[in-house]
This record gives C-alpha cells, structure tokens and sequence, in this order.
C-alpha cells in the first residue's frame, strides 16, 4: 500500500532519503574538485539577480530620458505635419 508521502516522491522516504545522500556527495566531490565552494556560487546567484534587478529599474528611471530624447523629434515633426496639413486643407 503506498501512501500519499510515497507517491509524491516516487518510492519509499528511505530510498529516497539514502538516493539524496549519495547524489548529495557525489555533487560535493565534483564541486570540489572544480574548487567551486558553496558561498561562491550562493554570492555569483546574488550578484547575477543584483545586476538584473538594478538594469530593470534602470530601464525605468532612464524612460524619462528616452521620452525626452524622442520628443525633441517627434513633437516638432508633428507641429510641421500639422501645419502643412491646414494649410494644405484650407486651399480651395
């Protein structure tokens, strides 16, 4: 009879616990042997989120920026196509 435990992680808890240790090991000696520590990859995971996380809102704080810039094209290019379109319009 298996339990609703047993299903979930696909065989007894003890197997899977004994499976997690080995796993677990056998991980550790390759990190190791790549002289990869556990703080080293915990601290390049927190500047990777840092760097993504401050050009998101960097995006936001320079859109004003953008804005400003296409503005100072777009508006006056539409103050001239407007103009151009009344006076073109009023010719009879």
């Amino acid at each position: 009879m298996s339990g609703p435990v047993t299903r979930f992680l696909g065989d007894s808890p003890w197997r899977v616990l004994i499976r997690l240790i080995l796993l677990s090991v056998i991980v550790g000696i390759v990190l190791s042997a790549l002289n990869l520590h556990p703080l080293d990859i915990y601290y390049w995971a927190e500047r990777a989120f840092l760097r993504i996380y401050n050009m998101g809102f960097a995006l936001f704080e320079n859109a004003f920026g953008y804005f400003l810039f296409g503005a100072l094209i777009v508006v006056p290019i539409f103050v001239i196509m407007r103009l151009f379109a009344i006076m073109g319009g009023r010719r009879d």
